[in-house]
C-alpha cells in the first residue's frame, strides 16, 4: 500500500508541509530511501521495489537497466544480453508502459525479449511498441516492423492500422495516413465502413475536417456509409467551430435515411457551449424532445461542464432538477462535473462532500475524478488534502495517470520542494507512468522559475536524450535563467543538447532488421 508521508516542523510537530523541504521517509512505503534521499542530484530516480516476488524483481531489474542512457536501441539489445529474467507477455506490456514515452529503451527491449527461447511476442505487445514508434515519430521503424508483422502473420488487425493511422495524423501526415487505409487490405485488414469510420474520426481528431470531408465524399459510393460516419463528420465540424457546415451534414445524414441521435444533438451542444451561446444549448434541447429524442446524461454533463467554466455555478446547478426530469441517472462522469463546478467556485469542502456522497450511493469514483479532486486541492494550496487524495487513490486500486501528477507536480516546483518532486516521479515510475514531452516542459520551467537550475538542466538533459525536441520557448527560459546565473558551461551543454535535438534521425530501421523476430 502507498504509505502515507510526513514532515517534520522545528516543534516536532507531524505536518504536511515544511518551507525547508524536510522530507522524512516512512518505513512501510514501497521504495528504499535511497530511492529518493541518496539520489537527489540525479532526475533518473532509482525505483527498487521491496518485494520477494520473482516477477517484481525481475522488472525492478529490467527497469534499472533500460533507465541507463542509451544512444540506440542496440546499444539496450546489448545491455541486456547477460541479463537472466524470464519473459512473459506481462513483464513485456509492463515495461512498455513505463517506457512509452521513450523509444530507445522500448524498441530496445522489445526486440531483446523477442529474440528469448520460449517466448513470442503476442499481437498486444506487437500493437503497443507500433504506438510507442509512431508517438515518437519513428515512422520508418514503425512499417518495418509491420512487414516483419505481416511476415510472421495473424498479426496485424485493425487495432493496428488505428493506431498507424492516428499517429500518422497526429504528426500531420494526413495523406500517409488516408494511403494507410486505402493500402489495409494488404495488412490483411477489411476495407469496409468500420475502418472508413476510423480514418474519418482519426481525421477529424486530429484537426483536419477537411481532409475526412474529402475522404468521405471520395468513398461514400465505394464504401457505404452509416449513421456513425454523419455523426464523425458533424463532430469534426463541430470541433472546427463550422457549426453551418455541421448542421448542413445533418440535413444529408437523413437524405441517407438516418436520422440524428442523441450523440449528433451532443455534438452541436458542446461546440454552441464552447461559444457560450447557451440560448442555442436550449433550443437544441428543445429540438431534441420535439423529436423524441432526450437528452442523456452526456449532454447534461456537457452542458453543466461548460456553465462551471463559464463561472456560472447558479445556471450549472439548475440542470441537476432538468436532468432528474428527464430520467438521467447521475454517473460518474456527471458527479466529475459537479465537483469540478464547486471546486471551481472555490468550495472545496462542497467538491468533497460530493465525493463522499457518490461513494455512498455505490458509484465508483475514477481516475477523473480523483484528477478533478488533486487539482482544485493544488489549486488552492492544499497540499496535504492533494497528497491524502493520492493515497485513496491507492487505497480504492484506482489507476493514477500522468494528469494525476501533474499539479502535484506543479506545486513542488512552487513550493520548491524537491525531495517531494523526486518521490513523485519515482512513484509515477512504480505506477508505470512516464514522462511526456508536456511534463518535462512543465519541471523545467517550473525548476527555472524557482533558481533550481541544477534540477532544471538535468530534466532538459533526460527530455532530449528520449527523443523529444524541446520547444523553442522552453529552450529560451533555460538559456536566460542559465545567464542570470552566470552558469557559462551548462548553458553551453543546454546549447548542445537543443542542436542534438533537432538533429535527431531515426536509427532503429537497421536495428530491427539485423535482429528479426521468430
Amino acid at each position: 500500500m502507498f504509505a502515507v508521508w510526513s514532515y517534520k516542523s522545528k516543534k516536532g510537530e507531524q505536518s504536511c508541509v515544511d518551507s525547508n523541504d524536510d522530507f522524512v521517509l516512512p518505513t512501510k512505503l514501497e521504495f528504499l530511501e535511497d530511492s529518493v534521499s541518496n539520489r537527489t542530484h540525479d532526475c533518473r530516480t532509482d525505483v527498487r521495489v521491496v518485494s520477494h516476488d520473482s516477477k517484481d524483481v525481475d522488472l525492478d531489474d529490467i527497469s534499472r537497466i533500460l533507465k541507463s542512457k542509451f544512444t540506440s536501441p542496440e546499444a539496450v539489445f546489448a545491455a541486456l544480453d547477460h541479463c537472466s529474467v524470464k519473459i512473459s507477455e506481462g513483464l513485456v506490456n509492463t515495461i512498455l508502459k513505463r517506457f512509452s514515452n521513450d523509444w530507445v529503451p522500448a524498441f530496445g527491449f522489445f526486440i531483446w525479449a523477442g529474440t528469448q527461447i520460449g517466448y513470442k511476442h503476442s499481437s498486444d505487445s506487437y500493437d503497443m511498441i507500433v504506438d510507442i514508434l509512431g508517438k515518437s515519430k519513428q515512422f520508418d521503424v514503425m512499417w518495418g516492423l509491420i512487414d516483419e508483422m505481416v511476415r510472421l502473420g495473424g498479426l496485424v488487425s485493425v487495432t493496428t492500422m488505428t493506431k498507424v493511422m492516428r499517429r500518422l495524423a497526429g504528426a500531420c501526415r494526413w495523406n500517409e495516413a488516408i494511403k494507410t487505409f486505402h493500402n489495409i487490405e494488404q495488412f490483411g485488414v477489411k476495407k469496409d465502413t468500420l475502418a472508413m469510420n476510423i480514418l474519418l474520426d482519426t481525421l477529424c481528431k486530429e484537426r483536419s475536417i477537411k481532409h475526412a470531408i474529402h475522404v468521405f465524399l471520395e468513398l461514400r459510393n465505394e464504401i457505404p456509409p452509416n449513421a456513425s460516419s454523419f455523426n464523425v463528420i458533424i463532430h469534426g465540424w463541430c470541433k472546427a467551430r463550422k457549426l453551418e457546415e455541421a448542421w448542413q451534414t445533418m440535413k444529408e445524414m437523413r437524405k441517407f435515411g438516418f436520422n440524428p441521435c442523441v450523440i449528433t444533438y451532443t455534438s452541436l451542444i458542446e461546440a454552441y457551449c464552447m461559444e457560450k451561446n447557451f440560448r442555442m444549448v436550449d433550443a437544441i434541447l428543445d429540438e431534441m424532445h420535439t423529436h423524441g429524442c432526450p437528452p442523456n446524461i452526456v449532454t447534461y454533463t456537457i452542458i453543466m461542464h461548460a456553465l462551471g467554466k463559464a463561472k456560472e455555478t447558479h445556471e450549472a446547478l439548475k440542470f441537476f432538477d432538468k436532468m432528474k426530469k428527464d430520467g438521467c441517472t447521475p454517473d460518474t462522469s456527471f458527479y466529475n462535473s459537479l465537483i469540478y463546478i464547486v471546486g471551481r467556485a472555490g468550495k472545496l469542502c462542497d467538491a468533497n462532500v460530493i465525493y463522499e456522497e457518490m461513494c455512498k450511493k455505490g458509484i465508483s469514483p475514477n481516475v477523473n475524478t480523483y484528477n478533478t479532486l488533486i487539482s482544485t486541492a493544488c489549486d488552492h494550496s492544499q497540499e496535504e488534502s492533494a497528497l491524502k487524495l493520492l493515497l485513496k487513490m491507492e487505497e480504492s486500486s484506482c489507476k493514477p495517470n500522468i494528469k494525476t501528477y501533474t499539479p502535484l507536480l506543479k506545486l513542488c516546483c512552487k513550493k520548491k520542494w524537491t525531495k517531494i518532486l523526486l518521490y513523485l516521479l519515482a512513484h509515477m515510475f512504480k505506477k508505470d507512468i512516464s514522462l511526456d514531452l508536456s511534463t518535462y516542459t512543465l519541471l523545467v520551467h517550473g525548476l527555472c522559475q524557482n533558481g533550481k537550475l541544477d534540477k532544471a538542466s538535468l530534466f532538459f538533459e533526460e527530455m532530449v536524450s528520449k527523443g523529444f525536441i524541446p520547444k523553442e520557448h522552453t529552450y529560451d527560459i533555460m538559456i536566460r535563467a542559465l545567464e542570470r546565473g552566470n552558469m557559462e558551461r551548462a548553458k553551453a551543454k543546454v546549447q548542445q543538447l537543443m542542436v542534438q535535438a533537432q538533429s535527431m534521425k531515426q536509427s532503429g530501421h537497421h536495428f530491427m532488421a539485423k535482429h528479426q523476430i521468430g
